[in-house]
């Protein structure tokens, strides 16, 4: 149950980073550092995948017990590979340098891709299939395997760790954060790739090692790999997350204004923005469309009191530093708005409801303090706005 769990949750994860990674490469598929990334976690989620029995069996009964190990180590040097070329490409002054790097790195994997399907190939008659744990590494031809891929695991990931701590220090939260934690996973996975190689020589050579010391090298991949995911992920989950609570204060601000924005409408209604023609449940579902209309209102309402400041006391103006400076200046404004004279449009516009500090957000939220003082008193009864 417990593995069944563990196995399912790890397809989800990897799911989830690659649907994130195929949306962000849709909107930029020229960006070669992030098609290495989206590469590197397809190789990872391949290699996870066809290690589950159901295919490692099918993949084994086509091409001999040691197929499926071959398979999933292919996989992940090709993982790494991309990994590396993320860095190679993100350092890379020009697309066509960074090509040329990655195809040096391209000649070290496919030596070692020979080398280990020449290896696989070796111990064919005597190979007995399995992981690192239960092959027979006293075999010239499976020692020479693991050799080959952990040397070049451990090169790999070396040089990652490099990069990732480089980019890590010189970048800013959620970023640094994101690349911290691929840091240790890649600490950790380099790590246990160079203790599989020192025991793959002492077995090799006859030597006995604890059955400890490889349990606790097949656990911290479990746990690295998991933490890769987690690391990749992180940056463009933070940023999502920190959108949409934007987004959720926009439209909490957007609806405070209503009752402000409502009376100035109603009173200049040439003062509206134009809007684009489109459909009311469309520009809902655009991600930027909240913050369209939170701005539009913002500005509506500015514009509006602009117009209207002439007609309101200048002594009440001063007084915005009290608490009820909101509730004073609504009641200025809704008796302005209802006289029954015309309004002069050429008078001699005054500072109304202006924050401390000068910022659009600061400005809103003046305008929200003035907007719910406004709701208080059409809710009182005071005025009726029609």
């Amino acid at each position: 149950m417990i593995a069944y769990i563990t196995v399912s949750g790890m397809i989800l994860a990897f799911s989830a980073a690659l649907s994130w990674k195929f949306f962000q490469l849709a909107k930029a598929p020229r960006d070669m550092a992030l098609r290495a990334v989206t590469l590197c976690l397809i190789s990872a989620a391949c290699s996870f995948v066809l290690a589950i029995p159901p295919f490692a069996g099918v993949i084994g009964s086509l091409g001999g017990p040691g197929a499926p190990r071959l398979v999933q180590n292919l996989l992940v040097l090709s993982m790494v590979y991309w990994l590396m070329c993320f860095y190679l490409y993100s350092a890379a002054a020009d697309t066509a340098s960074g090509n040329r790097r990655a195809r040096r790195e391209a000649t070290l994997l496919a030596i070692a891709a020979i080398a280990l399907t020449v290896t696989t190939a070796a111990a064919a008659g005597h190979d007995k299939g399995g992981n690192f744990r239960g092959a027979n590494v006293h075999d010239p031809a499976l020692a020479a395997f693991y050799l080959t891929a952990n040397l070049y695991l451990v090169y790999a990931l070396s040089m990652a760790l490099l990069w990732t701590c480089a980019y890590a220090r010189a970048s800013q939260r959620p970023l640094a954060t994101g690349l911290w934690l691929v840091a240790v996973s890649i600490g950790a996975m380099a790590t246990s790739c160079a203790i599989r190689t020192v025991l793959t020589a002492l077995l090799w050579q006859g030597r006995t090692v604890p059955p400890t010391v490889t349990l606790v090298s097949s656990l911290i991949i479990a746990i690295a790999v998991p933490l890769f995911l987690v690391g990749v992920s992180y940056p463009g989950v933070a940023t999502r997350i920190a959108a949409e609570r934007l987004r959720r204060q926009h439209r909490q601000m957007y609806r405070r204004l209503g009752p402000l924005w409502e009376l100035l409408n109603e009173a200049f209604p040439e003062h509206t923005l134009d809007r684009t023609p489109t459909k009311q449940w469309r520009e809902r579902l655009i991600p930027l469309g909240m913050h369209r209309r939170y701005y539009r209102r913002v500005i509506e309402c500015r514009d509006g009191l602009v117009r209207i400041s002439p007609l309101l006391a200048p002594a009440q103006q001063a007084q915005q530093d009290k608490s009820r400076w909101a509730d004073d200046l609504a009641d200025q404004l809704c008796t302005a708005l209802h006289r029954e004279q015309p309004r002069p449009a050429s008078a001699q516009a005054v500072a109304v409801a202006m924050p401390s500090v000068q910022s659009l957000e600061d400005d809103a939220r003046q305008l929200a303090e003035l907007s719910d003082a406004v709701r208080r008193r059409v809710l009182a009864g005071s005025h009726q706005i029609d």
